[in-house]
């Protein structure tokens, strides 16, 4: 029985911690607080990027930067949580493009500049951001 006992303690020992979240991505971006200034620089680009601002005319501001923040932290491995709409349904009869997913693309590449994040660390948040565009993207 005691055998039992111990083999089951080592077995859910190890399955804890096969199910332990990797925030490796969350620390390197400066946590909430971090990723939190990073979507305060990225909103405005989109708001003022001319290939774009006609996608985020009805806004609002705080409740966007808000979710988007919620979204980032959730993907790196935080331990917020996103609670909007589906990539799909956020975005759906919008005819977003191609060449406007890359303009977001590159305006939060450059947020991330000039939050002084390592490119090793901006491409992995790409990476997690990257499946949102065939949801997104009209076809």
């Amino acid at each position: 029985m005691s055998f039992l006992v111990l083999a089951l303690s080592g077995a859910t020992s190890a399955f804890a911690q096969e199910m332990k979240k990797d925030d490796s991505l969350y620390q390197d971006l400066g946590q909430r607080e971090g990723i939190a200034k990073i979507v305060a620089d990225f909103v405005p680009m989109l708001l003022d990027d001319v290939r774009i601002k006609q996608f985020f005319t009805k806004v609002k501001k705080e409740e966007f930067s808000e979710h988007l923040t919620n979204q980032f932290c959730e993907l790196a491995g935080g331990p917020c949580r996103y609670t909007g709409k589906d990539m799909y349904e956020a975005h759906e009869g919008m005819k977003i493009g191609n060449a406007q997913f890359n303009a977001v693309a590159e305006d939060l590449q450059m947020a991330m500049e000039k939050n002084n994040v390592a490119s090793s660390v901006a491409n992995r948040l790409v990476a997690k951001l990257a499946p949102m565009q065939r949801p997104i993207v009209s076809k």
